[in-house]
């Protein structure tokens, strides 16, 4: 027969053991990391390095890939149906951040998390022609990011078009049918109207339709353009519209500038955007605050820095001279 006395000191001692050992699990648990869910939904193949430079400050801000931090990336190109699926598949995965780019995509991963709140951190992203976020200082709700500066820098490659082109007085502007491109064209249409240049805004489904309004110019000794520009937008810097235009303008010695592209031997000669690498780091940074608690509508937006650069091998093969002023302002000058 056990005695009280016995008892009570082996259930003293029982009780002193599982003490012991709920603290250690306890304390196990506090200090285990989390992990974060980062779903990134990259919209566009042109900005693919944006991932890699938002991937990479990830890493150098303490987010260690399959440690703290497990990112599901998916790449589309201008589809919004699959923009729709990856985001709302996103959310239903319960991931704890959404980065995206650019602005269509974003627009969408807006829409997708209206009753889920998740975070949702964008780039390459036009904020003008749209109700994304409230302003810059308080984005509002649940979304902020890296502002892509398109009214500026479209202002920017005109100035630049008609430096390197003086005599160009029509330039052809190819453009994604529907996109919004209100701000830029406002901010281009006084500047060309002073520089007595005719602008021509061609919007088109895709490169389809591009190819079928070049086909009926080509009939023509004159295409009825001196130089094609690119705006902010889609279309122009997709590889299978790119090859419609670059087809058409290279026999003709016509120029193409705006974004850096090539197809083949054939490319712009110049581009001014941002440095897709660098505002992907830009974006981690916002991340960063985001995913340690701050309110992603209380977080400014950000602007990308803008560069400029000449593909000087297509700026010879087309014959064109350039200034040293204009030579000494570019970022970079491919040779």
């Amino acid at each position: 027969m056990v005695s009280r006395q016995n008892y009570s000191k082996k259930y003293a001692l029982l009780l002193v053991v599982v003490l012991v050992l709920g603290s250690a699990l306890l304390f196990a648990g506090c200090g285990k990391e989390k992990t974060y869910r980062i779903g990134i939904l990259s919209g566009l193949d042109y900005c693919y390095d944006i991932t890699i430079g938002f991937m990479e400050k990830m890493e150098e801000l303490g987010y260690t890939e399959g440690k703290n931090v497990v990112y599901d990336i998916h790449r589309s190109n201008f589809d919004m149906d699959e923009y729709r699926n990856v985001l709302n598949q996103f959310v239903a995965d319960g991931v704890d951040l959404i980065f995206v780019y650019p602005t269509e995509a974003s627009i969408e991963a807006k829409l997708a998390t209206t009753e889920s709140k998740t975070p949702v951190v964008f780039s390459f992203c036009n904020i003008e022609d749209n109700d994304l976020i409230n302003s810059i200082r308080e984005p509002g709700g649940n979304v902020t990011g890296v502002r892509y500066p398109g009214p500026d820098l479209t202002v920017k490659r005109f100035e630049l078009l008609q430096a390197m082109l003086p005599e160009a007085n029509r330039i052809w502007i190819p453009h994604q049918k529907g996109y919004p491109l209100d701000c830029q064209i406002d901010a281009l249409l006084p500047v060309a109207a002073a520089a007595g240049v005719e602008l021509q805004l061609f919007p088109a489904a895709d490169a389809a339709e591009l190819d079928t309004e070049l086909q009926s110019r080509s009939q023509a000794a004159d295409p009825g353009f001196d130089a094609i520009l690119f705006l902010a937008e889609p279309l122009s810097v997709t590889a299978d519209a790119f090859a419609v235009l670059s087809h058409f303008s290279e026999p003709r010695r016509i120029p193409i500038a705006g974004a850096i592209i090539n197809e083949g031997d054939y490319g712009t000669i110049f581009g001014v955007s941002v440095d897709l690498t660098s505002t992907g780091k830009q974006a981690a940074i916002v991340a960063d605050k985001v995913l340690k608690g701050a309110d992603p509508g209380l977080v400014p937006v950000v602007s990308s820095d803008n560069f400029f650069l000449i593909n000087y091998n297509i700026v010879q093969n087309l014959g064109l001279e350039l200034s040293e002023t204009i030579l000494n302002q570019a970022d970079e000058i491919i040779r």
